[in-house]
This record gives C-alpha cells, structure tokens and sequence, in this order.
C-alpha cells in the first residue's frame, strides 16, 4: 500500500487519525527539524533480522529512545540481531530506507516479519509515516496493533 491507500485502509476500517503532508526525512533528526504536533509520540522504528537471515522484525519506539540490540535480543529470546538492508527492507514490506513504519507491515502478504512495539506507546496515540516519507500520521497505538495483528502479522507489546 502506498500512502493515499493507508489513508483510504485507516478510514475504511474507521480508524481515526491525524496526518501532516511534509518533506522528505530520512531519520529522527530530520524529523525534529519540522514542526509537527504530537512531537512526544513519534516513534523510531528499526528493522533487523537475526543472525541467519531466517526472521525479520521490525522493533518501533519513541524518537528519543535507543535500543540495545543485544539486551533486547536476550529478553525476547532470539538470535543475534543486525539491522536488515534495503533490499530486505524492500522486499518484506515494499519500503525504502526513511519510510520504516509498523503500517508497512501492511505490504508483507506472508507475514514474515514480526512486530514489536514498545510498551509506552499502549493506550496512548503513535506517530507514524504511511509507508512514505513525506507525512506522518498519528493515531492509537492500541489501533495500529491490532491492524497488523488482523493482517496477519505477530504483535508483541514489550518493555524496552
């Protein structure tokens, strides 16, 4: 899905959601160059995979936040993780680097790629791109797992 079929998914399953149109950012820090509302729920997300290239996930916190891949690795009981390459990142969920959203798990008709999202963001709005780069839109992150848990996609909600 590209971004006016995100728009069109949200409102056909009346998700309710805030959007702004703007230039393209590529990280978090060209992101807080724009002035956005909702700074404080805008979410970074990083797609890796395991050291075997068997399984993917894509791993979504708040802007601000790093995330130890060991460490986390170690609580969720899985391999060791690198970040994936745009090529993978293209083929798992039809996305460019710059454009990693939880909604491109949309895009993964297999179902291949597994989600985590950080607990923070349960019961409160997420801040995120719609598969492309030049908007963000912003709505309940309580929404947004069970999208992609009735895609099909596994959904955790952990600490990290």
């Amino acid at each position: 899905m590209d971004k006016k079929e995100i728009y069109e998914y949200l409102t056909a399953k009346g998700i309710p959601y805030e959007k702004a149109e703007h230039k393209a950012v590529f990280n978090m820090e060209e992101l807080s160059e724009i002035d956005l509302p909702h700074p404080e729920c805008e979410a970074k997300n990083l797609f890796v995979r395991d050291d075997k290239k068997r399984n993917y996930y894509l791993i979504t916190v708040r802007g601000e936040k790093r995330v130890d891949l060991k460490e986390f690795r170690k609580q969720n009981g899985l391999r060791n993780l690198s970040f994936a390459s745009a090529d993978d990142l293209m083929e798992y969920m039809s996305l460019t680097p710059g454009s990693v959203t939880p909604l491109g798990l949309l895009n993964d008709p297999l179902h291949r790629v597994i989600f985590f999202l950080d607990a923070e963001f349960e019961g409160n709005m997420i801040g995120v791109h719609p598969n492309d780069n030049t908007a963000t839109i912003w709505l309940g992150a309580d929404d947004l797992v069970r999208l992609i848990r009735e895609h099909g996609n596994e959904a955790n909600i952990v600490n990290i």
